[in-house]
Protein backbone atom coordinates (compact mmCIF):
# COMPACT_ATOMS: atom_id res chain seq x y z
CA UNK A 1 0.00 0.00 0.00
CA UNK A 2 0.99 3.52 -0.71
CA UNK A 3 1.54 6.33 1.91
CA UNK A 4 -1.62 8.07 2.86
CA UNK A 5 0.21 11.21 1.33
CA UNK A 6 0.07 10.22 -1.71
CA UNK A 7 -3.85 9.05 -2.12
CA UNK A 8 -4.25 12.41 -0.65
CA UNK A 9 -2.02 14.35 -3.36
CA UNK A 10 -3.28 12.64 -6.40
CA UNK A 11 -7.11 12.28 -5.80
CA UNK A 12 -9.37 13.86 -8.09
CA UNK A 13 -10.36 17.32 -7.35
CA UNK A 14 -7.78 16.59 -4.43
CA UNK A 15 -8.79 18.28 -1.34
CA UNK A 16 -6.89 17.42 2.15
CA UNK A 17 -8.30 15.97 5.18
CA UNK A 18 -6.17 18.52 6.99
CA UNK A 19 -6.92 21.82 7.50
CA UNK A 20 -4.97 24.76 9.52
CA UNK A 21 -6.36 24.75 12.73
CA UNK A 22 -7.56 28.43 12.67
CA UNK A 23 -7.89 30.37 16.39
CA UNK A 24 -11.27 29.16 18.03
CA UNK A 25 -11.92 32.94 19.09
CA UNK A 26 -12.71 33.14 15.57
CA UNK A 27 -14.23 30.37 13.91
CA UNK A 28 -13.80 30.06 10.25
CA UNK A 29 -14.75 28.01 7.63
CA UNK A 30 -11.78 27.10 5.41
CA UNK A 31 -12.48 26.27 1.59
CA UNK A 32 -9.28 23.93 0.92
CA UNK A 33 -7.67 24.90 -2.21
CA UNK A 34 -8.35 21.89 -4.74
CA UNK A 35 -5.23 21.37 -6.42
CA UNK A 36 -4.51 17.90 -8.29
CA UNK A 37 -1.01 16.91 -9.50
CA UNK A 38 -2.45 15.25 -12.66
CA UNK A 39 -5.37 16.46 -15.10
CA UNK A 40 -8.01 14.22 -15.92
CA UNK A 41 -6.19 12.50 -19.22
CA UNK A 42 -7.38 12.84 -22.61
CA UNK A 43 -8.54 9.86 -24.31
CA UNK A 44 -6.53 9.05 -26.93
CA UNK A 45 -9.00 6.41 -28.46
CA UNK A 46 -8.86 4.49 -31.62
CA UNK A 47 -5.74 5.60 -33.64
CA UNK A 48 -5.23 4.64 -36.79
CA UNK A 49 -2.13 2.53 -37.15
CA UNK A 50 0.20 3.48 -40.63
CA UNK A 51 1.30 -0.31 -41.94
CA UNK A 52 4.70 1.18 -42.16
CA UNK A 53 4.70 2.41 -38.71
CA UNK A 54 7.87 -0.08 -36.68
CA UNK A 55 6.43 -2.73 -34.43
CA UNK A 56 8.22 -0.84 -31.27
CA UNK A 57 6.00 2.17 -32.31
CA UNK A 58 2.94 0.10 -32.44
CA UNK A 59 3.86 -1.79 -29.00
CA UNK A 60 4.19 2.29 -27.72
CA UNK A 61 0.85 3.40 -28.93
CA UNK A 62 -0.72 0.30 -27.49
CA UNK A 63 0.17 0.66 -24.24
CA UNK A 64 -1.00 4.32 -24.60
CA UNK A 65 -4.19 3.17 -25.48
CA UNK A 66 -4.63 0.70 -22.58
CA UNK A 67 -3.45 3.57 -20.53
CA UNK A 68 -6.47 5.98 -21.38
CA UNK A 69 -9.08 3.13 -21.19
CA UNK A 70 -7.94 2.79 -16.99
CA UNK A 71 -10.20 3.02 -14.85
CA UNK A 72 -9.42 6.13 -12.84
CA UNK A 73 -8.56 4.74 -9.11
CA UNK A 74 -6.25 2.65 -10.85
CA UNK A 75 -4.72 5.45 -13.00
CA UNK A 76 -4.12 7.28 -9.94
CA UNK A 77 -2.44 4.78 -8.26
CA UNK A 78 -0.33 3.47 -11.10
CA UNK A 79 0.80 7.49 -10.65
CA UNK A 80 1.28 7.38 -6.75
CA UNK A 81 4.17 4.34 -7.72
CA UNK A 82 5.58 6.27 -10.35
CA UNK A 83 5.95 9.46 -8.12
CA UNK A 84 7.42 7.23 -5.00
CA UNK A 85 10.11 5.33 -7.67
CA UNK A 86 10.91 8.72 -9.43
CA UNK A 87 12.35 10.26 -5.92
CA UNK A 88 15.36 7.60 -6.12
CA UNK A 89 16.46 9.24 -9.23
CA UNK A 90 16.11 13.07 -8.07
CA UNK A 91 19.58 13.25 -6.79
CA UNK A 92 20.80 12.20 -9.95
CA UNK A 93 18.73 13.58 -12.50
CA UNK A 94 17.12 16.34 -10.48
CA UNK A 95 13.49 17.45 -10.10
CA UNK A 96 12.47 16.68 -13.87
CA UNK A 97 11.13 14.49 -16.37
CA UNK A 98 13.52 12.52 -16.84
CA UNK A 99 13.42 11.66 -12.75
CA UNK A 100 10.05 10.70 -13.51
CA UNK A 101 10.19 8.47 -16.62
CA UNK A 102 13.42 6.45 -14.77
CA UNK A 103 10.68 6.25 -12.10
CA UNK A 104 7.71 4.61 -14.21
CA UNK A 105 10.21 2.30 -15.69
CA UNK A 106 11.26 0.64 -12.11
CA UNK A 107 8.14 0.24 -11.25
CA UNK A 108 6.93 -1.25 -14.82
CA UNK A 109 5.03 1.61 -15.68
CA UNK A 110 4.90 2.90 -19.45
CA UNK A 111 6.79 6.25 -19.39
CA UNK A 112 3.49 7.61 -21.65
CA UNK A 113 2.06 7.84 -18.25
CA UNK A 114 4.33 10.85 -17.12
CA UNK A 115 2.21 12.76 -19.47
CA UNK A 116 -0.88 12.66 -17.08
CA UNK A 117 0.57 14.74 -14.95
CA UNK A 118 -0.31 18.35 -15.85
CA UNK A 119 2.74 19.85 -13.90
CA UNK A 120 5.00 17.06 -14.43
CA UNK A 121 8.06 18.57 -11.93
CA UNK A 122 5.67 20.31 -9.27
CA UNK A 123 4.11 16.94 -8.98
CA UNK A 124 7.07 15.15 -8.06
CA UNK A 125 7.66 18.31 -5.35
CA UNK A 126 4.73 18.59 -4.12
CA UNK A 127 4.46 14.81 -3.77
CA UNK A 128 7.91 14.97 -1.86
CA UNK A 129 6.52 17.67 0.26
CA UNK A 130 3.05 15.96 1.01
CA UNK A 131 4.89 12.99 2.11
CA UNK A 132 7.60 14.33 4.32
CA UNK A 133 4.45 16.06 6.03
CA UNK A 134 3.06 12.61 7.05
CA UNK A 135 6.03 10.95 7.76
CA UNK A 136 6.60 13.66 10.06
CA UNK A 137 2.61 13.30 11.82
CA UNK A 138 3.80 9.36 11.69
CA UNK A 139 6.84 10.22 13.31
CA UNK A 140 5.05 11.91 16.09
CA UNK A 141 2.23 9.39 16.36
CA UNK A 142 4.52 6.83 17.37
CA UNK A 143 5.77 8.52 20.15
CA UNK A 144 8.35 11.40 19.59
CA UNK A 145 9.34 12.23 23.07
CA UNK A 146 9.44 16.17 23.39
CA UNK A 147 7.42 16.12 26.92
CA UNK A 148 10.85 16.90 28.65
CA UNK A 149 11.74 19.48 26.41
CA UNK A 150 10.92 23.14 26.60
CA UNK A 151 8.81 24.66 23.73
CA UNK A 152 11.28 26.46 21.86
CA UNK A 153 13.37 22.96 21.66
CA UNK A 154 10.25 21.20 21.05
CA UNK A 155 9.75 23.55 17.76
CA UNK A 156 13.68 23.26 16.89
CA UNK A 157 13.54 19.47 17.04
CA UNK A 158 10.23 19.07 14.63
CA UNK A 159 11.73 21.37 12.23
CA UNK A 160 15.18 19.45 12.00
CA UNK A 161 13.21 16.41 11.35
CA UNK A 162 11.49 17.73 8.67
CA UNK A 163 14.69 19.40 6.85
CA UNK A 164 16.80 16.08 7.34
CA UNK A 165 14.21 14.77 4.94
CA UNK A 166 15.82 16.93 2.14
CA UNK A 167 19.12 15.96 2.89
CA UNK A 168 19.47 13.48 0.56
CA UNK A 169 18.25 15.93 -2.20
CA UNK A 170 19.89 18.93 -0.86
CA UNK A 171 22.08 19.37 -3.95
CA UNK A 172 18.84 19.79 -5.81
CA UNK A 173 16.79 21.90 -3.65
CA UNK A 174 17.19 25.28 -5.34
CA UNK A 175 15.49 23.54 -8.70
CA UNK A 176 13.01 22.31 -5.83
CA UNK A 177 12.80 25.67 -4.51
CA UNK A 178 12.29 27.35 -8.22
CA UNK A 179 9.62 25.26 -8.92
CA UNK A 180 8.04 26.07 -5.96
CA UNK A 181 8.30 29.99 -6.86
CA UNK A 182 6.53 29.11 -10.38
CA UNK A 183 3.22 31.84 -10.10
CA UNK A 184 1.24 28.69 -11.24
CA UNK A 185 2.72 26.48 -8.14
CA UNK A 186 3.00 29.17 -5.36
CA UNK A 187 -1.09 28.63 -3.82
CA UNK A 188 -0.07 24.54 -3.43
CA UNK A 189 3.39 25.47 -2.33
CA UNK A 190 2.28 27.98 0.15
CA UNK A 191 -0.77 25.37 1.61
CA UNK A 192 1.66 22.46 1.74
CA UNK A 193 3.95 24.85 4.11
CA UNK A 194 1.36 26.21 5.88
CA UNK A 195 0.38 23.31 6.81
CA UNK A 196 3.71 22.04 8.30
CA UNK A 197 3.82 24.89 10.08
CA UNK A 198 0.36 24.67 11.54
CA UNK A 199 1.12 21.25 12.37
CA UNK A 200 4.44 21.91 14.14
CA UNK A 201 2.43 24.52 16.40
CA UNK A 202 -0.14 22.23 17.15
CA UNK A 203 2.50 19.30 18.00
CA UNK A 204 4.37 22.06 20.19
CA UNK A 205 0.88 22.59 21.70
CA UNK A 206 0.26 25.65 20.83
CA UNK A 207 -2.82 27.73 22.12
CA UNK A 208 -2.64 31.04 20.89
CA UNK A 209 -5.76 32.97 19.26
CA UNK A 210 -6.06 35.84 17.19
CA UNK A 211 -3.14 38.28 16.43
CA UNK A 212 -1.01 35.86 18.20
CA UNK A 213 -2.15 32.77 15.96
CA UNK A 214 -0.95 34.48 12.41
CA UNK A 215 2.21 35.79 13.88
CA UNK A 216 3.78 32.52 15.48
CA UNK A 217 2.84 30.90 11.98
CA UNK A 218 4.47 33.61 10.20
CA UNK A 219 7.55 34.03 12.51
CA UNK A 220 8.08 30.31 12.30
CA UNK A 221 7.15 30.18 8.59
CA UNK A 222 10.19 32.61 8.14
CA UNK A 223 12.61 30.56 10.24
CA UNK A 224 11.68 27.52 8.17
CA UNK A 225 12.43 28.57 5.05
CA UNK A 226 15.83 30.75 6.31
CA UNK A 227 16.88 28.01 7.62
CA UNK A 228 16.28 25.57 4.80
CA UNK A 229 18.17 28.05 2.43
CA UNK A 230 21.08 28.31 5.26
CA UNK A 231 20.72 24.24 4.82
CA UNK A 232 21.57 25.01 0.90
CA UNK A 233 25.43 26.36 1.77
CA UNK A 234 26.27 24.50 4.92
CA UNK A 235 29.09 22.64 4.35
CA UNK A 236 29.80 21.57 8.09
CA UNK A 237 29.57 17.63 9.13
CA UNK A 238 26.50 16.79 9.71
CA UNK A 239 24.92 19.98 8.67
CA UNK A 240 25.97 21.22 12.66
CA UNK A 241 26.20 25.06 11.82
CA UNK A 242 22.59 24.49 10.36
CA UNK A 243 20.89 23.42 13.70
CA UNK A 244 22.72 25.72 15.21
CA UNK A 245 21.22 28.71 12.84
CA UNK A 246 18.11 27.01 13.53
CA UNK A 247 18.40 26.87 17.46
CA UNK A 248 19.43 30.80 17.32
CA UNK A 249 16.24 31.74 15.08
CA UNK A 250 13.80 29.77 17.27
CA UNK A 251 14.64 31.42 20.78
CA UNK A 252 15.06 34.66 18.93
CA UNK A 253 11.35 33.82 17.33
CA UNK A 254 10.61 33.21 21.60
CA UNK A 255 11.48 36.21 22.76
CA UNK A 256 8.32 38.41 23.06
CA UNK A 257 10.32 41.54 23.02
CA UNK A 258 11.73 40.36 19.62
CA UNK A 259 8.84 38.68 18.59
CA UNK A 260 7.63 41.42 16.03
CA UNK A 261 10.63 42.68 14.94
CA UNK A 262 11.76 39.00 14.06
CA UNK A 263 8.52 38.47 11.96
CA UNK A 264 9.38 41.53 9.81
CA UNK A 265 12.62 40.40 9.82
CA UNK A 266 11.73 36.57 8.52
CA UNK A 267 8.88 37.78 6.39
CA UNK A 268 10.71 39.20 3.61
CA UNK A 269 11.99 35.66 3.14
CA UNK A 270 8.68 34.05 2.87
CA UNK A 271 8.24 36.31 -0.56
CA UNK A 272 7.13 39.00 -1.65
CA UNK A 273 3.37 38.98 -1.63
CA UNK A 274 3.64 37.34 2.07
CA UNK A 275 6.35 39.97 3.19
CA UNK A 276 4.25 42.88 2.07
CA UNK A 277 0.89 40.98 3.36
CA UNK A 278 2.37 40.34 6.86
CA UNK A 279 3.91 43.83 6.66
CA UNK A 280 0.66 45.32 6.70
CA UNK A 281 -0.65 43.18 9.04
CA UNK A 282 2.88 44.58 11.60
CA UNK A 283 1.89 48.04 11.07
CA UNK A 284 -1.59 47.34 12.03
CA UNK A 285 -0.49 45.85 15.31
CA UNK A 286 1.98 48.61 15.96
CA UNK A 287 -0.81 50.90 15.85
CA UNK A 288 -3.26 49.04 18.40
CA UNK A 289 0.09 49.68 20.81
Amino acid sequence: MFRTAARRLLGAGFTTSRLLRLPKPRPTTIIPYSYCTSSTESPIGNQSVNPNQSDTAREEGHRRDESSRKPRAEFEEEQARVLAASLRHVPRLGWTEEAMIAGSRDVGVSPSTVGSFSRKEAALVEYFMDDCLQLLIDRVDSGLDLQNLIPSERVSKLVSIRLEMQIPYVSKWPQALSIQAHPVNVPTSFKQRAMLVDEIWHTVGDGASDLDWYVKRTVLGGVYSTTEIYMLTDDSPEYRDTWAFLDDRVKDAFDLKKSIQEAKYFAQDIGAGVGKSFQGLMNVHKGWS
